[in-house]
């Protein structure tokens, strides 16, 4: 792909003396939803973690409009049009739905960061999150608390969204809900990247995909063409397909 808005380049990642990811070759374009399947354990989260510089990488094996950005600490990260909606949500708890958000909008502006994204149109992506606003984050529903993390991210004025499990335990008219906002965030261009057990919603709401096992790339392909049994076969061992 010529013109990649993020990249990674031989990706390698560890926990101490345990490596998790070996050699990740990834990129995605402008407004493009990529989606990252496998099973527990295959390295799809430490793949955010990696890109979003909570782990050690080097320099190069990150890029993002063709510059060298690995290792480069999550805060910058954000500088830089990077946003995670992490798995857990990760809210403040003890403070108001209102004030987690506030906490992105003050940080999007210390950094410089502009972009289309205000609490109004939040609001309306997410109307919940207006009714709810003096609430505190945790006597939310969980469907309530994955919105809040995602419109915290959408805050910062990401150019590239990772995001992390986000249906996780989720009442499946949630799910539903939250995938509907993913046109409406993608079409100003913000490219998105989707960590997702589920893998029809995956497919569904992806243009293209990566399937991981054991911290390797073990298909590659057009969310569309790439079949159940390719799927099944990336998912329990096989080589690297490209489809």
């Amino acid at each position: 792909m010529t013109g990649a808005v993020l990249s990674t380049h031989g990706l390698v990642a560890r926990y101490g003396d345990f490596q998790a990811l070996y050699g990740i070759d990834f990129q995605i374009g402008q407004g493009e939803a990529v989606a990252l399947i496998g099973a527990n354990g295959a390295g799809k989260s430490t793949f955010l973690r990696a890109v979003m510089g909570l782990l050690p990488v080097a320099s190069d094996m990150v890029r993002m409009g063709g510059q060298p950005i690995g290792g480069t600490p999550a805060d910058r990260m954000v500088q830089r049009g990077v946003a995670i909606v992490p798995e857990g949500r990760r809210l403040f708890t003890g403070m108001s739905v209102q004030d987690n958000l506030r906490v992105a909008v003050d940080q999007a502006d210390r950094l410089g960061r502009r972009g289309g994204w205000s609490l109004s149109r939040l609001h309306r992506l997410f109307p919940i999150l207006n009714e709810k606003a003096r609430t505190p984050v945790q006597s939310l529903s969980g469907g309530q608390q994955q919105m809040v993390s995602i419109g915290r991210a959408l805050l910062c004025q990401p150019t590239v969204l990772l995001c992390d499990e986000i249906s996780l335990g989720l009442a499946p008219k949630v799910i539903r809900e939250i995938y509907a906002a993913l046109p409406e965030i993608r079409a100003q261009g913000t490219s998105v990247v989707l960590v997702e057990q589920d893998v029809g919603l995956a497919q569904s709401a992806s243009d293209r995909l990566y399937c991981l096992l054991e911290g390797r790339v073990t298909l590659t392909g057009p969310s569309g063409s790439v079949t159940r049994d390719q799927i099944s076969q990336a998912y329990f061992g096989g080589s690297h397909a490209v489809v």
